[in-house]
């Protein structure tokens, strides 16, 4: 009798044991859970200006940002945009935004006309994704290739950092508190009026003819130099030239051949190449060398593509 009273204890202690594990273990993947669920609705800011790194300006909107919102996930695209350079700012903008996911804010401050009457904007895509930015047309082809679902100008002072609203710090006293306040679940709706209409972009896209292509180098890839165009890799490989192949240039007015190759290592340290970048356009760079330097090109400057067998192409019109 003994021995059952003490085997059905023993059972009912081993039983009791395994329910304790059983509960902490689904405790805990509960939580983990939890934690996971948390994590994936955070929000995230993805900040980009003209400002520099040699002044405190980004600091101070990351400041007014996390006072805000102090569990928001905050990254960058870059604060080295060429100052003033809007298009520079929109190409950057529409080459990032396809590798975040819906309900992503992007706060961009690249504002040449802070202060005057251009307006301060959110714009919501189709695509479910926020920006925070100035009414100039740094947003156009985003909403180009992704559709335009509704955009507000900022004009709720209770979106701002305060009543008193600098006029040459929008970045700080506007932008950034909208951004961060919408990343905290603030309805866009309630930030202000509905913008019909949204000031645009003409883009520059190059032309091809009979002799060629006519563009313009829109930008360097920087550090590095190379020569970034508005030439379609596609638009180019119509001229009829193959990998290996020489290709007469005219960058400035002035002509240069260069090899059509797949990469850079394509041609020895040192020289130049043309080859089709990650964007799908036309690039010309030295291999291990800065492009830009050594033939003293500024964008923008016109570029003109001779079509092979062409040996003296035209001059383009500066």
């Amino acid at each position: 009798m003994l021995t059952l009273c003490l085997h059905r204890a023993l059972r009912f202690a081993l039983l009791t044991a395994m329910v304790a594990v059983i509960c902490c273990g689904t405790g805990a993947q509960e939580e983990h859970a939890g934690s996971s669920q948390a994590l994936s609705e955070r929000p995230t800011i993805v900040f980009m200006t003209d400002f520099g790194t040699a002044n405190d300006a980004v600091a101070i909107c990351r400041a007014v940002i996390f006072g805000i919102a102090p569990d928001v996930r905050l990254t960058d695209i870059t604060h080295q945009v060429t100052p003033f350079q809007i298009e520079e700012a929109a190409r950057f903008l529409a080459g990032v935004t396809p590798y975040y996911p819906a309900g992503t804010i992007f706060l961009v401050v690249v504002d040449p006309g802070v202060g005057t009457t251009r307006k301060a904007i959110v714009v919501k895509s189709k695509k479910g994704q926020y920006f925070v930015l100035p009414d100039n047309g740094i947003i156009t082809p985003v909403i180009e290739r992704d559709g335009l679902e509704s955009a507000r100008e900022i004009t709720n002072r209770s979106w701002m950092i305060s009543d008193a609203i600098s006029s040459t710090f929008h970045g700080r006293d506007i932008f950034s508190p909208t951004a961060a306040h919408l990343a905290v679940g603030w309805d866009f709706n309630q930030a202000g009026p509905e913008v019909k209409e949204l000031v645009r972009l003409q883009p520059k896209t190059s032309v091809m003819n009979e002799q060629g292509i006519d563009g313009e180098v829109i930008g360097l890839d920087d550090p590095y130099g190379s020569l970034i165009t508005d030439v379609p890799g596609d638009n180019f490989k119509k001229l009829g030239y193959n990998l290996g192949d020489n290709v007469t240039v005219q960058i400035a007015g002035k002509s240069v051949v260069v090899p059509y190759v797949k990469t850079f290592m394509g041609v020895p340290i040192g020289e130049s190449l043309l080859y089709i970048d990650s964007r799908g356009r036309v690039g010309i760079a030295v291999n291990q060398g800065n492009f830009a330097t050594k033939f003293n090109v500024t964008p923008p400057v016109k570029i003109f593509i001779a079509r092979k067998g062409l040996a003296t192409p035209p001059k383009t019109k500066q």
